[in-house]
């Protein structure tokens, strides 16, 4: 089943080409449920065999990751927390599998970890798509918010460029074992992302 996906969306991407990862982009990071996982390796995959351009993948993976988290920033910066709240609760939301619950987890992540959250999110499932929503709350400065998401998002599609375009080379171990090296590679990111904020933290904290 998985094999199946990875073949129809490296057609699919073959199909769309640039302008396919960006608007594939813009939807997975606004509130509508598509996994990045399966957007930007077979992409890279192509890149790996000289259908596109690596540089490009990325450059416009991150563009759209932007464009879509900036969807939910201005959507909560301007209908405001309990506008947000009262529609997520109507069922068209529970189709997309967002509830309150799961804003409640962002926005509580989001005042642990302040503006830096944006950026540490983009690296979380979940956390990543809904992230964005507390910061508008939050009227957070756009231009802090742009480059903190702007950052997350290069790091997350980097990592997943480099999982598709080198082992893209083999395809039968991209299909094999793509889902225990992505969580692999993912956790080693998240791990040393926490380790730099908590030394971070601690140093502050000293200084106090």
């Amino acid at each position: 089943m998985f094999s199946f996906f990875i073949k129809f969306f490296l057609g699919l991407s073959s199909q769309m080409g640039y302008f396919g990862v960006l608007f594939l982009m813009i939807i997975e990071s606004s509130f509508i449920p598509f996994p990045s996982e399966i957007i930007i390796p077979p992409a890279a995959f192509l890149a790996q065999k000289g259908d596109f351009n690596i540089y490009l993948v990325v450059f416009f993976g991150v563009l759209g990751s932007v464009i879509g988290a900036l969807i939910n920033y201005f959507l909560a910066y301007f209908l405001g927390r309990k506008i947000i709240y009262t529609l997520v609760d109507k069922k068209i939301f529970r189709f997309l599998m967002i509830d309150s619950k799961k804003i409640e987890k962002s926005e509580k992540f989001f005042l642990e970890h302040g503006n830096a959250s944006t950026l540490i999110g983009r690296l979380i499932p979940v956390i990543r798509q809904l992230i964005s929503l507390p910061a508008g709350f939050a009227k957070m400065n756009l231009k802090s918010f742009i480059f903190y998401t702007s950052l997350g998002s290069l790091i997350w599609t980097i990592l997943l460029s480099f999982l598709g375009y080198y082992l893209g080379a083999n395809q039968e171990i991209l299909l094999a074992y793509y889902e225990d090296l992505k969580w692999s590679l993912f956790f080693i990111f998240v791990l040393l992302i926490l380790v730099l904020f908590l030394k971070y933290f601690l140093r502050q904290k000293k200084q106090k």
